[in-house]
């Protein structure tokens, strides 16, 4: 890491949590699901569509943190509660994305969303400097959020609406993600995410009769079946080229903290383009020896959304 973040505590994690599944599986059980105060509202889209955003504003407060969470998550994971209860009782408002089709209800346009789709980071971002001009804006990606959330701040490079930056456990390599989640004790994961996906699917297709069917068993399979052609690229190859964070490491021009763990079992650690966050100066990391994806589980506990709220704050 570089000598701004010497201070940051060293992760420690309890002895029982062994390997990165562990923290993963454990902290998806076992983590914070009870919100905090909401208040839930819609946005529209140019494309005449909608977003869920659950908000918290506290008048007073000099920034709004805004979160975008994982692949088939929403703002009731734990990872999104609990970092919120922290941000709320430091003073900030929040503001948590529901991806499309994520929320309470389908989304009204075929599409749904995926890991390189930044249109609907700029929607928010413009709702919340329109309606908060006086307000500052941090974000917050977890995994796919994550690397949607790189992706549009190498986009925007100086012209971005957003201050300061944390992604956590980016999948900085698509492919080699997906890749993985079809070999071995991994499959566990691959199961969950495509049981939502193909309901998801499914239910839209009543809608939209025209959208593919999906005859797959892998995420590999599906977003070269489903993804892909839905959102006009030319197969999952395609897809996970265009859209993986590591293209757009060098061109972020805010002030971007990304955190990875060594035993993450969906995001290798290799995938992580080290030299490139090294060499820009608005970029840093923290890569811990433990920990899972998304999941870290520490003694004490609550490093994670310490090392978060600590970043946003000395950069707001």
């Amino acid at each position: 890491m570089k000598t701004n973040l010497r201070h940051v505590p060293h992760f420690r994690a309890p002895s029982w949590c062994f390997n990165g599944h562990t923290h993963t599986i454990s902290r998806s059980l076992f983590g914070d699901s009870r919100q905090p105060p909401l208040n839930s509202i819609e946005i529209p889209t140019p494309d005449e569509d909608f977003l869920e955003l659950d908000c918290h504003i506290i008048p007073e407060s000099d920034a709004i943190i805004t979160l975008f969470h994982g692949l088939e998550g929403s703002t009731d994971r734990y990872y999104m509660v609990e970092v919120m209860k922290t941000l709320i009782n430091k003073g900030y408002s929040v503001v948590g994305v529901n991806f499309r089709g994520c929320g309470s209800k389908l989304n009204n346009q075929p599409r749904f969303y995926h890991s390189g789709e930044t249109n609907d980071y700029q929607t928010v971002f413009k709702w919340i400097s329109e309606k908060y001009p006086a307000k500052k804006i941090g974000a917050i990606g977890f995994s796919l959020g994550g690397n949607a959330l790189v992706k549009y701040l190498g986009e925007t490079g100086n012209e971005s609406l957003v201050n300061t930056a944390v992604a956590v456990s980016v999948p900085y390599d698509l492919r080699l993600g997906s890749i993985i989640l079809s070999k071995g004790f991994h499959r566990i994961y691959e199961y969950r995410f495509l049981r939502t996906l193909r309901k998801k699917l499914n239910r839209k297709r009543k809608r939209f009769p025209n959208l593919p069917e999906f005859s797959g068993s892998t995420i590999y399979e599906f977003d070269d079946q489903v993804t892909a052609p839905i959102h006009g690229f030319e197969d999952a190859e395609h897809y996970y080229e265009q859209c993986a964070a590591r293209r757009f490491v060098d061109d972020i021009k805010i002030d971007t903290l990304l955190v990875h763990s060594k035993e993450d079992p969906l995001c290798p650690i290799e995938a992580m383009p080290l030299a490139k966050i090294n060499q820009n100066p608005y970029t840093d990391y923290i890569i811990t020896d433990e920990g899972g994806h998304v999941g870290f589980w520490s003694k004490p506990s609550g490093w994670l959304n310490f090392v978060i709220e600590n970043y946003l704050s000395s950069n707001l």
